[in-house]
């Protein structure tokens, strides 16, 4: 069919109002695992410091009747520390742009503030996960905290070459040979931290390693449920001979590491009033600026608990 003649159609027309909607879509990821699963405390320094305690090997016991005491020797603590380290960003809007009608949202300055804050978090889930060793810094260097990589040695797997850190987060690993996620390799570590005393509660891996874990039968084979016509094949609990452990994806951690993580033995440690706080900064013009910062730290409060499956294959 054709248009009959003298039709006035849209494509002709002016001043046809714009149709746009008032919804903005970001898919980018915002999940910090690591950061929001561990407990979050306070830090009264830069230098954030903490102590852990072992006891004595347990051995058979026996002694005579009426004997002295056996005067057993105490041990002292160990006294460890990480440095704070602060992260920032800023939103600059100038005055026009604050003032014009926005699509999606009512003041251009807290959306990009908003927008700052979920870049922020990101960031930080990168540092807590980093294998970087901690840095005093000076007044032209950052002080930098030692990542979660930094301080796993007693429980580790790692590729040909590849050595642990001392595990007091004053040096970083050793990168080896990366090779392919196993189930033995997991099971080994997961014995390892159990015999130190640890309960690991979570398996913390890439996207790549997750698939890989999926693939984990231990012994059992993935089956179809025929009452609601899923195949299941994804592992989300790793039921190990230690215990259950969630497997959580990170977008952020190293993807050449699954760690196995008792995630109360770690906490965040942040300075009073610095956990994502937000300020004005002095107004210089026509614009307005604000600045959205973190200062804090990673408290490795017992590795022994956790460990690390490094050196992995990515693809």
């Amino acid at each position: 069919m054709a248009q009959p003649t003298g039709t006035f159609d849209t494509f002709a027309q002016i001043g046809i109002r714009e149709d746009l909607s008032d919804i903005i879509w970001n898919i980018a990821p915002t999940d910090t695992p690591f950061g929001n699963g561990i407990p979050h405390v306070e830090a009264s320094s830069t230098n954030h410091e903490w102590q852990t305690d072992t006891l004595a090997a347990a051995a058979e016991n026996k002694a005579i009747q009426g004997d002295d005491a056996p005067q057993d020797s105490a041990t002292a603590t160990t006294r460890l520390g990480n440095r704070t380290m602060i992260a920032t960003k800023d939103a600059r809007v100038s005055g026009t742009g604050r003032s014009v009608d926005t699509a999606g949202r009512a003041d251009e300055l807290d959306y990009q503030v908003m927008l700052r804050g979920e870049e922020l978090k990101r960031d930080w889930e990168v540092n807590l996960t980093q294998n970087n060793a901690k840095v005093t810094g000076n007044a032209t260097t950052a002080s930098e905290m030692a990542g979660l990589p930094a301080w796993l040695a007693t429980n580790t797997s790692r590729g040909t070459g590849g050595s642990d850190p001392t595990g007091d987060g004053t040096d970083a690993a050793t990168n080896g040979t990366q090779r392919a996620f196993t189930e033995d390799l997991l099971r080994t570590v997961l014995r390892s931290c159990w015999d130190e005393g640890g309960n690991p509660d979570v398996i913390m891996v890439g996207s790549f390693n997750k698939q890989k874990l999926s693939e984990f039968t231990g012994g059992n084979t993935f089956m179809q449920k025929s009452e609601d016509g899923t195949l299941h094949t994804a592992i989300d609990v790793y039921q190990s001979d230690f215990g259950d452990l969630r497997v959580i994806p990170n977008r952020f951690s190293p993807a050449r590491d699954a760690f196995v993580l008792e995630m109360d033995k770690f906490a965040l440690a942040t300075l009073p009033g610095r956990n994502m706080l937000s300020f004005d900064l002095s107004k210089t013009g026509d614009s307005d600026a604000k600045q959205i910062l973190i200062e804090g730290t990673l408290e490795a409060r017992n590795e022994a608990a956790s460990g690390v499956v490094a050196d992995l294959t990515t693809s």
